[in-house]
């Protein structure tokens, strides 16, 4: 997203020399979405960014995915898949619950340090349920809390440190494409507008630059292949975070949950009105304790409604979901309601929500439009009950 920021030490003017007090040249590497067409910023290395002495096959945790066949929606509990999280990172212990070629959603719940990590096939969004972690990128650090998202653009080096005594519980969409706000949320030059449900203060980029040291480092690092998508270890000469200071328009950064601001009506309000993030193929959104509906005969909870061109992924991680009640639907669930299934709330919801002045709940929701798949962790974690909930 067009925001400029600049952090550490450059030189006044790009592509020139930048050296440090013995008289060394600093590397210069650009880190460009779209070519050279879209967002980027401009990192000064200590050394080569260049510079690997290895690279070995790295297996990437389970992608396989399942066609939801028979066609049906689908409840996954996802803590149940975690039992014992003390061995976990949040990088090599996800395991896949849905995907097709534009996203894949992942969850993972870790204790220990992940190694260096790069996805270089898209940008990821991670959404922190619950725990705080420190992540450590070629930016800089961001501290990442209960209900932060953590926005990694494609190619950025990083690491997760869980801070505390409580597990981190990290919920991961992971995209083919880049991640951005919706277009109509932003001028023609990149700010955010007046009806937008957040802005450029909301967003949250490292603080300093890191300046790390040493040599012979893996990277582990997800990339695009001829058949697909495949991991390679990398071992560099020194140490990526040897940054002394970049500017630009690209880099990591979190928005706390908490600071989207609903957009409400006098009747129900469609999803779109929810949106915080798209991609290609995709969109994200986030519902949030509101006032709801205020016309004197209105239903709050959603009308039943086909996805016609979408299958909708809706993760409960706050307060309690006024449409589910009744289905077994709880904190850490998962609901799919796949494109040609006519969904809405459970049997006696819409009665019950009649008068309320406000939800109260929290919840991520991933629309896609092509059919998703279900991975392993997925397949671990399904209520199979759910489907018939309804009747």
């Amino acid at each position: 997203m067009a925001h400029y920021r600049s952090l550490g030490d450059v030189p006044p003017k790009r592509h020139t020399q930048h050296r440090d007090a013995s008289g060394a040249l600093y590397a210069e590497e650009l880190m460009g979405a779209e070519g050279f067409t879209g967002d980027s910023s401009l990192l000064y290395h200590r050394g080569s960014p260049s510079a690997i002495t290895a690279a070995e096959v790295w297996e990437l945790p389970d992608q396989a995915t399942v066609p939801n066949h028979p066609l049906k929606p689908r409840h996954l509990r996802l803590h149940d898949l975690f039992p014992d999280p003390a061995d976990i990172d949040v990088v090599t212990g996800r395991r896949l619950l849905l995907g097709n070629a534009d996203v894949r959603i992942s969850y993972v719940v870790a204790h220990r340090e992940s190694p260096l990590y790069r996805d270089a096939a898209g940008d990821e969004v991670v959404f922190i349920e619950s725990g705080a972690a420190r992540v450590e990128t070629v930016f800089g650090a961001l501290p990442a809390r209960r209900g932060d998202y953590v926005l990694l653009p494609a190619s950025t080096t990083h690491r997760w440190i869980p801070l505390g005594e409580e597990p981190l519980r990290a919920y991961v969409i992971e995209s083919s494409s880049h991640i951005a706000p919706p277009h109509r949320y932003l001028s023609r030059f990149g700010q955010f507008l007046e009806h937008a449900p957040y802005c450029e203060r909301d967003l949250h980029g490292p603080a300093e630059v890191l300046l790390a040291d040493g040599s012979e480092v893996e990277v582990l690092v997800k990339h695009r292949t001829a058949r697909g998508i495949a991991g390679t270890r990398m071992v560099y000469a020194r140490h990526p975070f040897d940054v002394v200071g970049w500017d630009g328009c690209l880099y990591p950064l979190t928005f706390d949950i908490a600071d989207f601001e609903p957009i409400t009506g006098r009747v129900h309000q469609p999803p779109p009105v929810h949106q915080v993030f798209a991609g290609s193929g995709f969109v994200i959104c986030n519902f949030v304790p509101r006032k709801v509906d205020y016309h004197p005969l209105a239903i709050p909870v959603p009308y039943s409604h086909s996805n016609t061109d979408s299958d909708e992924v809706m993760f409960y991680c706050g307060g309690d979901y006024e449409a589910r009640k009744g289905s077994g639907i709880g904190l850490g669930s998962i609901s799919l309601h796949p494109g040609g299934h006519a969904h809405g709330p459970q049997p006696g919801a819409a009665e019950r929500s009649l008068g309320a002045e406000r939800f109260e709940e929290t919840a991520v929701m991933v629309d896609t439009f092509a059919p998703l798949g279900l991975g392993e962790g997925g397949l671990a974690c399904e209520d199979p009950e759910y489907a018939w909930s309804w009747a």
